[in-house]
């Protein structure tokens, strides 16, 4: 029993067995490798067809904006007024004002009345709608006034810069007026306003 169960006495006889499994891994590697070289392949076309739609965009971007240019130049001093004043109704059209007058008031504090609002520009900053305006409020407090000009700059949509401060005086009370230049940045989910709003803000409101 023990020399039957021997196999360097009774060698393994089926000799084909093991080229048939080396065969067979080849032929796998083989069609690995050829779909691994046709998704590369097809990569670079895919890459290579890219490339040539982003140069293609690129011309096309540089020629309108040289057709821009030379239609800017073509026109008359007049025109370009009425196409910068085109531009700026459609901003003015799309900015929220409700919005501007919420966010102002929340950093307001309480010794600081706004007098009067100046608009001075509204323009369109990528998907954005900003404003420039001239702020004129009142106080007795210059600390308080500080304070409020560093909570602005230091919140996402305002930029404050004291520009002027003048000493007013009454029979009953002495104030100072601030005039700072303000910038605000309309947050993306503003609503368009209405055209009442636009003229309120545009000659100027009291808190």
């Amino acid at each position: 029993m023990i020399t039957k169960l021997n196999l360097a006495t009774v060698p393994f006889r089926n000799r084909t067995t093991p080229y048939l499994l080396s065969a067979l891994l080849l032929f796998l590697s083989l069609v690995g490798g050829l779909y691994l070289y046709t998704k590369m392949l097809e990569n670079r076309r895919l890459n290579e067809v890219a490339r040539n739609q982003i140069s293609q965009m690129r011309e096309e971007i540089t020629s309108l904006n040289e057709k821009g240019t030379q239609v800017q130049q073509q026109l008359s001093p007049m025109q370009r007024e009425l196409l910068v004043a085109s531009h700026k109704l459609v901003a003015n059209k799309s900015f929220g004002w409700s919005r501007f007058f919420y966010d102002l008031e929340s950093v307001i504090p309480g010794g600081v009345s706004a007098s009067r609002i100046i608009v001075q520009n509204v323009y369109s900053e990528g998907d954005r709608v900003n404003a420039e305006l001239d702020l004129t409020v009142i106080s007795r407090d210059y600390r308080t006034v500080m304070d409020m000009i560093t909570a602005m700059n230091n919140s996402p949509v305002f930029s404050a810069e004291l520009r002027g401060q003048n000493l007013q005086s009454n029979q009953r009370i002495t104030f100072s007026e601030y005039t700072l230049r303000l910038i605000y940045r309309a947050p993306y989910y503003t609503t368009p306003t209405s055209n009442t709003e636009l003229a309120d803000a545009t000659q100027g409101g009291g808190r």
